[in-house]
């Protein structure tokens, strides 16, 4: 079974997502962690059960990684935006098997957290990062405060959106994500305290 886990906002450094998040959520986005493997470090939010919305970016302090990092982020410049979307699955091996594009299975742990995630060894996911990142948890996955966050819907606009959307019917049902063709670019509509708001 798949569904939704959460969407990740790249961004130079974790201080200009945090403040991307706020100005476009009206939100400060909380703490999170690093990832030693990746030379990564990121910041969370919780989007109600069992789904969040993450910042992710090199984390500077980091020593050099022998590997692309995941989320094409050595290629990250400019204004922060959502680089890529999480599809969590009970079945990673099995839908890498399917996809072999969306890369090989790596494991992770963090504190409690035990997961493992499908990276292409370039670092970069298909059509452009709009084919979703692949999660197994093998533990529970993070639980955050509510804060009122809910997504809405998920829109990926891509060139070859009809391609994409072919593929992820036979892995999602969720009404929410939606393709569309178009210039590469993932917005996500939230369900605030404050009303319906937009990032992108």
């Amino acid at each position: 079974m798949q569904a939704f886990d959460h969407f990740a906002i790249s961004a130079a450094t974790l201080d200009k997502g945090a403040a991307h998040v706020a100005a476009h959520l009206g939100i400060e986005i909380g703490p999170g962690g690093k990832h030693a493997l990746m030379g990564t470090h990121n910041r969370l939010s919780g989007l109600g059960a069992g789904e969040y919305l993450e910042v992710i970016a090199v984390d500077p302090d980091a020593p050099a990684v022998g590997r692309p990092r995941w989320f094409d982020l050595d290629r990250q410049s400019g204004a922060p935006r959502i680089g890529n979307w999480i599809l969590r699955t009970d079945d990673l091996d099995g839908l890498v098997a399917r996809f072999p594009q969306a890369g090989r299975a790596i494991s992770f742990v963090r504190g409690d957290f035990r997961w493992r995630m499908a990276v292409p060894d370039d670092g970069v996911l298909p059509f452009d990062g709009c084919f979703p990142a692949l999660i197994q948890w093998d533990s529970p996955s993070p639980t955050f405060p509510d804060i009122g966050l809910r997504l809405a819907d998920l829109t990926l606009h891509h060139p070859e959106a009809e391609a994409l959307a072919a593929i992820l019917t036979e892995i999602l049902d969720d009404p929410r994500i939606k393709t569309k063709t178009g210039r590469r670019e993932i917005v996500a509509r939230l369900d605030t305290p404050t009303g319906v708001r937009t990032i992108r």
